[in-house]
Parts: C-alpha cells; structure tokens; sequence
C-alpha cells in the first residue's frame, strides 16, 4: 500500500519567493515611508515582484505590520520594533496641544476631548504616548477621543495634568 504524500501548501520555489517577498517588504518598511498598500505594491514591483493587493494583505497579516505616526505620517511598521518606542514622551502631545484647540469636557468617569473634524486620531494617539497613564483607555472618533478611567481621582489626575500640558504648550487655559 503507497503511504500518502504530505503536501505542502506552497511550493519550494513559492516558499522561497514568499520568503524574498517578505524581506523585501521588511526593508522598505523600515525605512519608514510605506504608507499604504497600493505604495507598498508598487515598491514591490520595482523589486521585481508580483503583489496583489490578497497577498500584500496577508503579508501585512504574517509579518505583524502595523500602522504608527511617524512625522505626521501614517507609515507602516513592524510590531516588534515598536517595543523598542520610549512609552512616555510628552513631545507629541504637546505639540498637538499646541496646535489643535481641544475642549474637555466631562461624563461621569470619561473625558471627551473634543476637537476639529479629522483630529481626534492623532491626539488619541499622542496620549497613548505621552506620560499620562492613568486613563483605561482612549477611544477616538473624528473629532472627540473618549478618555475613560476607572475612578475619580485617576480622571481628575490625568484632566490636571493634561490642562497644566495645554495652558502650558497650548497658551489656553
């Protein structure tokens, strides 16, 4: 009786082109300037190879890719190298303080940060890099980021800190 083959679900030479494809698409995203698919397959292309927008997804779901703010851009980055961030550095919201007007307002144990339309992304995001730690989490919309706390003296830490952040970088009280 013939024993069945293990199949292999791709073949050497597409494991191997899979592999070259992948270190590809781990140098271009290191140099920080991929910031969507369509980009990222035609720099791919320029490297001689295909790139469908299926397996740019996958690859982007096999290498653990992940969009940052880098430089006011959204750029594609390896999850891994993330780790190596500093957690806590106020420079980015301080400087989005300083340019975007944010009033805070308050329901029950959550803040609303309400902004202009298409800015509440990066000031969630600023937040989760800052300093400021005593939120649950950051919730952001188009131009309100819901900040939720656990209790009253974390909410009113954190509405202290970030208001002393804005009067000071912001020139609003």
């Amino acid at each position: 009786m013939e024993r069945p083959r293990a199949l292999s679900p791709v073949p050497a030479s597409g494991r191997a082109i899979r592999q070259a494809r992948h270190q590809a698409i781990r140098d271009l995203v290191a140099d920080g300037q991929i910031g969507s698919q369509q980009q990222l397959a035609e720099r791919l292309v320029e490297r001689g190879f295909e790139a469908t927008q299926a397996t740019i997804s996958r690859d982007i779901a096999e290498l653990d890719l992940v969009k940052v703010v880098r430089d006011d851009r959204h750029v594609y980055a390896s999850a891994a190298t993330l780790t190596a961030l500093p957690r806590s550095d106020d420079s980015m919201l301080r400087r989005v303080l300083g340019d975007v007007p944010v009033d805070v307002r308050r329901s029950g144990l959550i803040l609303l940060l309400v902004s202009s339309p298409g800015t509440a992304s990066i000031i969630a995001e600023a937040i989760d890099r800052s300093s400021l730690n005593d939120q649950v989490g950051t919730i952001a919309g188009d131009n309100t980021v819901l900040v939720l706390f656990a209790d009253e003296p974390a909410l009113e830490r954190w509405r202290d800190r970030l208001m002393h952040l804005q009067a000071r970088d912001g020139g609003r009280p």
